[in-house]
């Protein structure tokens, strides 16, 4: 299991993405991402690590956010992934 998002950031400021990809049992893969400041398109991809679990147990979420201190950074963008209830595969 893994975790992508393509983005393009047109802001033409510093933004920082965090991808986080969250399984069954307290599993969590988190990564820290780091897009130019530009219009090209780009990816960012968790490791691929074994799935376990039932399928549709697996959750992925890219968050977006200002540059800047943490506390203090707005979040411009929540997107999340899972299974529609009943999907196969």
């Amino acid at each position: 299991m893994w975790a992508r998002v393509y983005y393009r950031n047109a802001t033409g400021e510093e933004l920082r993405p965090v991808l986080t990809l969250m399984g069954p049992g307290g599993r969590t893969v988190e990564l820290h991402c780091a897009p130019a400041a530009h219009d090209e398109p780009g990816i960012c991809e968790t490791p691929r690590v074994p799935a376990s679990g039932p399928p549709g147990s697996v959750t992925a979420v890219a968050e977006f956010a200002g540059a800047g201190r943490v506390e203090e950074a707005p979040l411009l963008l929540r997107a999340g992934s899972e299974r529609a209830p009943g999907a196969r595969g």
